[in-house]
């Protein structure tokens, strides 16, 4: 009697990670150019929408994978945890699309685990020029401009890239120009003059998230 073929295994997560990477490679140049792994490759970058959209559904895809994917050992761990990140970030970028028109730029410092991030982060202006107009939706808030430091160790140096995503739910403490504790729920919030360049601002307000900020327009209850 005939018996079916047995279904091949699924994955582990490294492979199924390094199926993404190289999949990803051969949809976009510049990843593959920047890996080196197609040498000679004189193809146009997609910059298209429909370019954008399939990069997306690439990691969408990887992401609905991962939960399938089997864990051996502790490096499959570690992967899945990345990987995860790195996927729901890249997806986050692209539903957030680029800062609206109209926004204003502040620049914010946050503390997040052991990192320090400082850069500038968009918000829509508000009534109040000490309060951001729009709260967020997403997971992640944008930083451009942005460095990042290991939190006490100065000689650890910093790093720097262009743009980076954040995720507002790990953050302990703000301190920014403007009062951000709906961005930022439970972290410490610390309202200043100024962040990025100098440190030595007094600070103006620090209150708890949960306590928002009197309105100096409304006269106290008698």
């Amino acid at each position: 009697m005939a018996t079916s073929p047995s279904s091949p295994p699924a994955p582990t997560v490294r492979e199924l990670a390094d199926r993404y990477v190289t999949d990803l490679a051969d949809a976009s140049t510049e990843v593959a150019t920047a890996l080196g792994t197609h040498p000679g490759d004189d193809r146009v970058p997609d910059l298209s929408p429909d370019g954008r959209l399939a990069l997306d559904d690439l990691a969408r895809a990887t992401l609905a994978a991962l939960p399938a994917a089997r864990v051996v050992n502790d490096d499959d761990r570690r992967c899945a945890r990345l990987l995860s990140e790195r996927l729901a970030a890249r997806l986050a970028v692209g539903e957030a699309g680029e800062a609206p028109v109209h926004a204003q730029w502040h620049d914010v410092e946050l503390d997040a685990g052991p990192y320090r991030l400082r850069g500038e982060m968009p918000t829509l202006p508000g009534f109040d020029p000490g309060r951001a107009l729009a709260r967020p939706t997403g997971e992640f808030v944008l930083l451009r401009d942005a460095r990042i430091e290991l939190i006490g160790q100065p000689d650890a140096g910093e790093a720097s890239c262009l743009e980076i995503l954040v995720n507002r739910y790990t953050v302990d403490r703000v301190r920014a120009d403007l009062m951000l504790g709906f961005f930022f729920p439970g972290a410490h919030i610390e309202v200043t003059g100024h962040v990025a360049s100098d440190h030595t601002d007094s600070v103006l307000a620090a209150v708890p998230s949960a306590t928002p900020a009197p309105d100096p327009g409304v006269p106290p209850a008698s």
